[in-house]
């Protein structure tokens, strides 16, 4: 990528176990809202990144599926181990992007361990999960850790507002030794989700507000791709 000397820091994508660098033609920039100062910059992706990021998830799914239910969980419960140990690391990023008050940014880190922990089994497949920045790292675990336990390999479009705890998870699976592919992060806004829409993945799920779950909803639809909405 090119960034300004002086510009904020970038965060990449995570696209099969490592660190995904692009050139897109704009970038958004994560603003803190207590501060007002840019403390981070994402690029806005679109349909070739989605594609990039669906095909990896679809080479991983044979393996991951094939495993053990028990041995999914395995992985689920050491990245949950690895998250609680960086609670406090993971509630300053997520202060940082949202300006969350220190004891429900911990809140946030805490539902995220737990549902990473949890029982919940969802369905096989390639999951795209796009996540708004009401919890951001909550919202993500809740609505992926299901997918995951059941097989599924999973595409995560966070908020651009708040990427910084989601790109931090997953760089957190690759030191718990989860296979790459498994979990993807791909940045952007409405074109990335058109592009997931367009990609090939097998359902499309949502993770916050009603009003842009709706939204979003609408897309999948239009592209005749299956949508489920977890409301915040």
């Amino acid at each position: 990528m090119e960034f300004a000397v002086d510009g904020p820091k970038a965060i990449p994508l995570w696209i099969n176990g490592r660190a995904f660098l692009t050139v897109t033609p704009s970038f958004f920039d994560v603003v803190n809202p207590v501060s007002g100062e840019a403390v981070y910059r994402v690029p806005l992706c679109g349909a070739d990144e989605a594609a990039e990021a669906a095909t990896a998830a679809s080479a991983a799914r044979p393996a991951w599926a094939a495993l053990a239910p028990a041995a999914r969980q395995a992985s689920l419960n050491a990245l949950a181990d690895a998250l609680e140990g960086y609670a406090g690391h993971f509630a300053k990023l997520l202060r940082g992007d949202t300006g969350l008050a220190e004891a429900a940014a911990a809140a946030d880190v805490a539902a995220a361990v737990a549902a990473l922990r949890g029982a919940e089994v969802g369905e096989p497949g390639v999951v795209a999960i796009v996540v708004d920045a009401t919890r951001p790292l909550a919202g993500l675990a809740e609505a992926a850790a299901p997918a995951l336990r059941a097989g599924a390999c999973v595409i995560v479009k966070p908020s651009p507002k708040a990427p910084s705890a989601a790109y931090a998870l997953c760089e957190l699976s690759g030191r718990a030794g989860w296979p790459g592919g498994v979990l993807n992060l791909l940045q952007g806004d409405t074109e990335a989700i058109a592009g997931l829409c367009a990609a090939a993945i097998d359902r499309l799920a949502y993770a916050g507000e009603a009003a842009l779950g709706a939204q979003v909803g609408a897309m999948a639809a239009a592209a005749g791709k299956p949508f489920a909405m977890q409301a915040a």
